[in-house]
């Protein structure tokens, strides 16, 4: 088995093909390249492993960049760090959105499911991925989603605060 290195975009394209829990990236490319019925012969010809990139580092490079401060309000950069934290791990950040309040949802694959769950949850998607989350709760609220968010996808305890910090 061999290692290659990808950019981050090609990263984000094939984990976000990604049809189950599991799937390999030799799995995906095979799929999204139509090889399924080719069979390696030798060596030479055996799949390529894509390299997973540095973990946390689109967060960083989130943090690190403009484009968060340019939000102007809390739901905005809510909304970006949602984004960003979909893009850079999908299959974690789907395991990790089972987060929940006492009496809500605070994220769904559609719009129904979060208006369902509360009055006045002024549900938003995410961009870029498949999800929904409710809005309208305090900046504190926000904040704590965030943290057992990236709790749950592995993050570092103090990313986790710088992150919530810029909210």
């Amino acid at each position: 088995m061999k290692t290659i290195e990808v950019d981050e975009d090609l990263y984000r394209y094939i984990a976000s093909n990604t049809r189950h829990i599991g799937e390999s990236a030799s799995d995906i490319l095979r799929r999204l390249l139509k090889l399924d019925s080719i069979q390696a012969t030798d060596q030479a010809s055996a799949p390529a492993v894509v390299a997973e990139p540095e973990p946390g580092r689109g967060v960083v490079q989130m943090l690190n960049g403009d484009e968060l401060t340019a939000q102007e309000s809390a739901i905005d950069r809510f909304m970006h760090i949602l984004s960003v934290l979909y893009r850079e791990n999908p299959a974690a950040f789907a395991q990790a959105s089972d987060i929940k309040g006492r009496k809500r949802i605070y994220f769904a694959d559609d719009e129904a499911a979060l208006l369902a769950s509360g009055n006045t949850t002024k549900p938003k998607a995410i961009e870029g991925s498949p999800y929904w989350v409710i809005t309208n709760t305090n900046t504190g609220r926000k904040r704590n989603i965030v943290a057992q968010l990236m709790a749950a996808m592995g993050y570092s305890h103090s990313l986790i605060e710088r992150v919530c910090h810029s909210i």
